[in-house]
């Protein structure tokens, strides 16, 4: 017995190592991983990140209290699949290719599916899975369970997420491997919950009274209501959050597996989504890992990001890192240590989902936050999805007679060439102090600008020169025409390519 318990280990050590042989189940240094996302919702729409709307979170709240969460936790991006191609690969947007909502087919690098499964874990995803990966469908996945007997689950069911998490635990014991699942949960991503007509309903609904206004937006009925909208699709959110843990409590596998959680970016309303600003950034990042990781605690000392993802996964299932990686683990933060050089998050965003070019840097720190936006010249007018909103629409009618909002709306749509915000104070960054003649205040932005450009020199940042340069705008204007042109030509070939599908599907159909 004891003999063939020996060649048991001495076999799972083995394929551990070469990534083939037999299987080993999750252990006490090898646990599960349980990775749930949500869409478009904003750090402090969570209670315990102190959201002032009662009851919008319960199994948020709850597993926080039984794990740690971070205070100063960002992604890098304030849209979808640039965001999540940066948790998943540890590379930023102008490294990884995925700066907008385009296949990279030729990608160099390997991603989370990939070091996952050559470590001998199945690895599977539910949701998002085309916004994932460089590009789609990817071969990386040893399941999709987004779909069930080959149908797509509708992606704002609460039970579906119960059923995909059970069959996903079911399918990784099968193949007597660890699990790494991914569970992107749709709400509260546009569209919002839809009223009682709403097949899909949460177990509450706010209503318009209820709700606080975001310092970043303005009081108004129409507001009022799209926030009630919203906040209602929060709580639906939440409650696929609770359908997934219990599939994993009922599994008997919660002790020994890591429970990681966040949302991809803030809120799908103006200066939130498809930003670099505080609240478009901000992410409610919280870790279960029973027996490692203290419950109810609280950093609030270390800022991590987005591209500290994969490296983080990587060092909790004992798999080398592959070459290149440009963020760092924070396990050590995990086991209640402390880390150097953890001051600032830098962000970038580049395009949004209809290849509207618009490209931004930014770093924060707990205190700053400062951003460029090379392509603010008066003229160009940003296109992203929030512009679709009541809340916008609202802005603009009311904007021709109210002098705050037409300056807000003229912000948002223009933007100027450089942004400081004092966060502590000025979390909503409502008072720009770029131009501020405080000596302090001065110091603090250069000390930013510094750290920017070294990091997009550290990193090849394709705009880095751009930065390098900002006070002559012929350099930012050549520039901005070759990535428009860029952008230009491959939504030409998209719509060539959509165009010859139609025409083979067509054809076939005959």
């Amino acid at each position: 017995m004891h003999h063939r318990f020996v060649l048991a280990v001495l076999f799972c050590f083995s394929w551990f190592v070469l990534g083939a042989g037999l299987p080993c189940e999750a252990s006490a240094d090898r646990p599960n991983i349980l990775f749930i996302t949500v869409d478009d919702m904003s750090c402090d729409s969570v209670g315990v990140f102190g959201c002032k709307l009662k009851d919008t979170t319960p199994h948020m709240d709850r597993l926080a209290e039984q794990g740690l969460r971070f205070q100063y936790a960002h992604v890098q991006v304030g849209n979808c699949k640039p965001c999540r191609n940066v948790l998943w690969s540890g590379l930023y947007p102008h490294t990884n290719g995925v700066e907008g909502f385009y296949s990279i087919k030729d990608k160099k690098y390997p991603v989370l599916a990939d070091l996952m499964k050559q470590g001998g874990y199945y690895v599977a995803i539910r949701g998002k899975a085309s916004h994932s990966t460089p590009y789609y469908p990817y071969p990386g996945w040893d399941d999709d369970l987004t779909k069930l007997d080959g149908k797509q689950q509708h992606l704002k069911d609460i039970d579906s997420y119960y059923q995909s998490t059970k069959r996903g635990i079911a399918n990784a014991k099968k193949a007597g491997k660890p699990f790494c699942i991914m569970v992107n949960i749709s709400d509260p991503h546009k569209p919002f919950y839809a009223g009682p007509k709403d097949k899909h309903q949460p177990t509450l609904v706010f209503n318009a009274k209820q709700m606080p206004i975001p310092g970043f937006l303005f009081d108004h009925p129409a507001v009022r209501q799209e926030l009630a909208l919203y906040y209602t699709s929060v709580r639906r959110a939440d409650d696929c959050v609770g359908a997934t843990l219990k599939a994993l409590e009922e599994s008997g596998h919660a002790d020994n597996t890591v429970v990681m959680f966040l949302s991809d970016h803030g809120m799908p309303l103006p200066f939130a989504k498809t930003q670099l600003y505080h609240h478009s950034t901000h992410t409610p990042w919280m870790v279960r890992w029973p027996g490692k990781v203290k419950a109810n605690s609280i950093d609030k000392s270390h800022m991590i990001s987005g591209i500290d993802a994969l490296p983080t996964l990587l060092d909790i299932t004992g798999i080398k890192h592959p070459n290149g990686l440009q963020g760092e683990s924070f396990l050590p933060l995990l086991e209640g240590k402390t880390q150097p050089n953890r001051d600032f998050v830098f962000k970038e965003y580049n395009e949004n989902a209809g290849g509207g070019r618009h490209p931004m840097r930014a770093v924060q720190s707990k205190k700053y936050l400062y951003l460029f936006n090379p392509w603010s010249d008066g003229q160009r007018k940003m296109k992203t999805a929030t512009t679709g909103t009541v809340s916008y629409r609202t802005m603009q009618k009311l904007a021709q007679t109210n002098k705050k909002l037409a300056a807000r709306l003229h912000l948002f749509d223009h933007r100027v060439r450089e942004e400081f915000y004092d966060i502590d104070n000025d979390p909503d960054c409502l008072h720009n102090l770029a131009q501020s003649k405080d000596a302090a205040i001065k110091a603090e932005l250069n000390r930013h600008r510094a750290a920017l450009l070294d990091w997009m020199k550290r990193t090849d940042d394709h705009m880095h020169e751009v930065f390098a340069n900002r006070d002559d705008r012929s350099v930012s204007e050549a520039y901005m025409k070759k990535v428009e042109t860029e952008s230009a030509e491959r939504r030409k070939n998209r719509r060539s390519k959509n165009r010859n599908q139609k025409n083979k599907t067509k054809k076939n159909e005959k």
